[in-house]
């Protein structure tokens, strides 16, 4: 089995009730990961989850560090947290490129997967801002330089276009529905598993001795709604994903 990094997929909400004339502030962490968490976990992967407060500190900073993992997951988490830890955004000091460690780090083997969100690709307003990065260089996507949020409330259901890849193998050939995704064209050397509206819904590529994996939605609410995370596919799909990205390893 796989030992993963899932970094990324939390968030902390900040808000205040107002009751006459008192007010009363609160803040509570939400964890957006658990469907993931779970799924991998049922499969016997190896998880270790890094919440979004956190990444800034506390992501390797060395090809030693990532080397403890087999899969990276990235899930709506700007790249601003890995470029700006503490040590440069507060003290002005130099630090590792964490963009440029992952993309050295796919092609000595790592496998490196990328899932849709508000802060993953290029993201609400840009804000995530992988466009133009090393991270960008070893995905199988190309990256929009705006913001690439395609939002569907109506619900859209997802493609299976190559149902004999390991990642793929044994899925529905229509996918239950998602209310949004990211905007994405595939690199000439990926290959597309799964589409959405015509466009990338799974794609994944080799690049060196690695492996990487784009998956365009979220793999939690909003995008991704009940009908989704509940779908058997759901947990077939992720533990085949990050299986075929440990490859050997796993």
């Amino acid at each position: 089995m796989a030992r993963v990094l899932l970094a990324g997929e939390s968030w902390i909400n900040a808000a205040t009730d107002y009751k006459g004339y008192d007010a009363f502030p609160h803040t509570q962490l939400e964890i957006g990961a658990t469907p993931l968490l779970e799924a991998l976990g049922a499969e016997g992967h190896e998880v270790t989850h890094l919440p979004s407060h956190a990444v800034a500190t506390d992501f390797p900073a060395t090809l030693e560090k990532l080397d403890e993992y087999d899969v990276v997951v990235l899930s709506d988490i700007g790249a601003n947290s890995l470029l700006l830890p503490p040590r440069v955004f507060a003290e002005g000091r130099p630090f590792p490129n964490r963009l440029k460690l992952l993309a050295e780090w796919v092609r000595r083997g790592g496998g490196l997967a990328m899932a849709g969100g508000y802060l993953s690709f290029q993201g609400f307003q840009a804000k995530a801002n992988y466009h133009a990065t090393a991270v960008e260089d070893v995905l199988p996507v190309d990256i929009l330089p705006y913001d690439d949020r395609v939002e569907c409330p109506e619900g859209i259901p997802g493609s299976l276009t190559a149902a004999s890849h390991e990642v793929t193998a044994g899925l529905d050939a229509e996918w239950p529905i998602l209310l949004g995704y990211q905007r994405l064209s595939a690199k000439q050397d990926a290959e597309v598993l799964a589409t959405i509206e015509s466009h990338p819904l799974l794609a994944v590529r080799t690049e060196g001795a690695g492996r990487t994996l784009a998956f365009a939605s979220d793999i939690s609410p909003h995008w991704a709604p009940t009908e989704f995370i509940e779908w058997p596919g759901y947990q077939r799909l992720f533990h085949q994903a990050v299986t075929w990205l440990a490859g050997n390893a796993a």
